[in-house]
């Protein structure tokens, strides 16, 4: 793994720090792997993870963007090449503890999409995000996959057709981001989040993530019925009596 993504360890918690300031944290492929595989790993002996972008962005988005291909390419070659993505989407989708997202700055392409991959995400009233692809001659169907299942469906359009920058504010009012703070008080605020999440068990951090991976899009018995048998299960553990 290079520089471009840092990573530390304090206890429970797994940091992760995107780490190319001077080009807006824009994200190369390698980097997108080296994420997955970061999350995939981490997420099985952490608490939660954190997820921030070094400098005065969060992530402008693949570094790749707008660039052709050096050779044409097959349908099949380009799927493949670009499963490198999906398979980061899938790696938040997948981790059994929660992920949050730090956001400064600029949230744009994949790096809007990594905010609202998160599960909780605190941005700064200074942040924008933006799903500028089509502004690129880019059907952005892959950044779409990733927001499919976090913002309403108007929302998402007007995001997509737009191509318009929209402040912290207008992002969390989609639901795209968990909460907006003053940019002086940012730390402050994922500092609470971290002593109130350490303060849970770990079953109940992994069980209320299960939970949401897959309740919403059940009917409404299902979704009751999966929230029965997990209450009784995690509830019931002797790990759970422990921590009280």
């Amino acid at each position: 793994m290079s520089d471009d993504i840092l990573t530390k360890r304090n206890g429970p918690i797994f940091e992760v720090i995107l780490n190319r300031p001077g080009d807006g944290n824009a994200a190369t492929d390698a980097m997108a792997a080296d994420l997955t595989r970061i999350i995939a790993a981490e997420s099985q002996t952490s608490h939660f993870i954190i997820l921030r972008g070094a400098g005065s962005d969060f992530c402008v988005g693949r570094a790749s963007m707008g660039k052709p291909p050096a050779a044409p390419q097959e349908a099949l070659d380009r799927r493949r090449a670009y499963d490198v993505i999906f398979d980061c989407y899938d790696a938040f989708r997948g981790s059994p503890v929660p992920v949050v997202g730090v956001v400064q700055g600029r949230a744009l392409g994949f790096g809007c999409a990594l905010a609202a991959l998160c599960d909780i995400t605190i941005a700064s009233d200074a942040a924008i995000f933006q799903v500028p692809e089509m502004a690129h001659n880019i059907l952005p169907t892959m950044v779409m996959s990733s927001l499919i299942d976090r913002v309403p469906r108007k929302a998402l359009a007007y995001l997509v057709y737009s191509t318009a920058a929209i402040s912290a504010q207008r992002a969390l009012s989609i639901g795209l981001i968990s909460e907006v703070v003053p940019a002086a008080e940012l730390e402050g605020q994922v500092q609470k989040l971290c002593e109130a999440l350490l303060k849970e068990p770990r079953p109940a951090v992994t069980g209320a993530k299960e939970y949401a991976r897959s309740a919403f899009t059940m009917d409404i018995h299902g979704a009751v019925d999966f929230a029965r048998n997990l209450h009784a299960t995690i509830n019931s553990s002797s790990q759970m009596r422990r921590a009280n």
